[in-house]
């Protein structure tokens, strides 16, 4: 049996934990406007671009967050590094 494709509104809205009105005030659509979408299994060229572009900016979002804490602990790293380097000399 064929697996139904979830609506990118109802995939979106959960991967992010927003309600559909929270999702609709992101990307300037409301909530009825998302509901209407999902209800008549519908999507405009427009709000699909809006849901992938958003989706791509939190995820681009949350990279950024990692890459800095990876950038702490490396600076830390290189501390703690000079720390034991100078303590031989």
């Amino acid at each position: 049996m064929e697996e139904k494709e979830v609506h990118l509104v109802k995939r979106v809205s959960k991967e992010l934990g927003l309600t559909y009105r929270e999702l609709g005030e992101e990307i300037g659509y409301s909530e009825g406007a998302l509901r209407g979408a999902v209800s008549k299994n519908q999507l405009s060229g427009q709000l699909k671009k809006a849901l992938e572009l958003y989706l791509e900016v939190e995820k681009l979002k949350e990279s950024k967050k990692e890459i800095k804490k990876s950038k702490e602990l490396l600076e830390t790293f290189m501390m703690e590094i000079k720390i034991i380097a100078e303590k031989k000399v």
